[in-house]
């Protein structure tokens, strides 16, 4: 693995190595979690999930992926 194109940055709290120039979708993606499901949130701001291919990751940030379950 080459630590030199890797940013580090923490996904609900734990600290990852993620590749330069990857947007959140990207990460989405990767990480097979289903979009209509969750809330994501980037340094304490919600994201609007018809932009998150636009929106790159950069070293440390913070993101946070909060899956909605259903009850009554």
């Amino acid at each position: 693995m080459k630590i030199k194109n890797k940013i580090k940055i923490k996904v609900n709290g734990r600290k990852v190595l993620f590749d330069n120039k990857e947007s959140v979708g990207s990460l989405i993606k990767k990480l097979n979690i289903p979009l209509n499901k969750v809330a994501i949130e980037l340094n304490k701001k919600i994201l609007d999930k018809k932009k998150i291919n636009k929106i790159m990751i950069k070293n440390n940030d913070n993101i946070e992926i909060v899956h909605f379950i259903g009850g009554g």
